[in-house]
């Protein structure tokens, strides 16, 4: 069983969440005026909508764990990772990709504005989160470690390899596929996101290898727990709840853990991935304790 965290979770999110968004909406201020006002509407719409920022808070949770007291200094990093993964969440929508009508309790992107300025949508948050990074970051060789971590984490051999994988073993008629590979899918395309945003909270703090090293084996163990959930509550999950179309996965042939392993297997698979994430994070000390409530609330989720 995953032991109970010392920290209120719901507490801790709501905080961290509020920040997030001012910071967020701050970003949508600061943009020129050359930068078209459709296109902004469009990308303000998914980045603004109610989402869990869980990947923007690890950012800052991480900071938090390897000592930065800063969280203003912080924040460009978080808000870096959160504008990649809503990029991701409008491309993979799109009917050439997943083909969803529903993201965060509202319709897609695309379905309110097109295809193509969707499309234009995620390119603009996609890039836009490298240039945050380069401008605001300080100093300048620790704001090029973290372009290059997120860069690799996002690019090919990453999230987008993962998707190009996921999409493969997902066709109709795809021979079986290993758990390994299934894992592979999911490191690259769900774990490669939750570590870099770890990556990048040490990095802003200064984290040593060492710190650095356990952040890592959080961070992957977490993504993987959170991506069986997520299949897991595509399944049992209320659409309400989750804010997208559920028991959609089996009906395109996708490649999912319960599909290969069963619900129950999945599921025990998910609390010990969280119970050895925890554990890695042990040398931290106390300092990790908002870490490990985040973590608890992955296998307690129902969205």
């Amino acid at each position: 069983m995953v032991q109970a965290p010392v920290l209120s979770y719901p507490q801790l999110a709501s905080e961290y969440c509020g920040r997030i968004d001012h910071a967020l909406a701050a970003c949508i201020e600061r943009l020129g005026p050359d930068c078209p006002d459709r296109l902004r509407e469009a990308f303000s719409y998914s980045l603004m909508a109610p989402g869990k920022r869980l990947r923007p808070q690890l950012v800052l949770m991480a900071a938090r764990a390897c000592g930065a007291s800063d969280m203003q200094a912080v924040m460009p990093a978080a808000c870096a990772v959160e504008m990649v993964h809503t990029y991701s969440l409008i491309h993979d929508d799109l009917p050439a990709m997943d083909d969803d009508d529903l993201r965060r309790g509202q319709p897609s992107c695309h379905k309110v504005f097109g295809e193509a300025l969707a499309i234009l949508a995620g390119d603009a948050l996609l890039t836009w989160a490298f240039e945050l990074l380069a401008r605001d970051i300080r100093p300048p060789e620790r704001a090029a470690s973290c372009c290059c971590a997120l860069a690799t984490a996002a690019g090919a051999a990453g999230m987008v390899g993962g998707q190009v994988e996921d999409l493969e073993n997902s066709k109709i008629g795809a021979p079986p596929a290993e758990l390994s590979v299934l894992e592979s899918i999911h490191r690259r395309k769900t774990g490669a996101m939750f570590v870099v945003s770890l990556e990048l909270g040490g990095l802003v703090a200064g984290a040593d290898r060492r710190r650095m090293a356990l952040l890592e084996a959080f961070g992957s163990r977490l993504g993987l727990a959170f991506q069986i959930m997520d299949d897991l509550l595509d399944i049992h999950g209320e659409q309400n709840a989750m804010g997208k179309r559920v028991g959609k996965d089996a009906g395109r042939g996708k490649l999912t853990f319960p599909g290969l392993l069963g619900a129950a297997e999945s599921g025990q698979r998910a609390e010990k991935l969280i119970c050895d994430a925890c554990e890695s994070l042990e040398p931290l000390g106390k300092a990790a304790d908002e870490l490990r409530a985040l973590a608890g609330y992955v296998v307690e989720r129902n969205r």
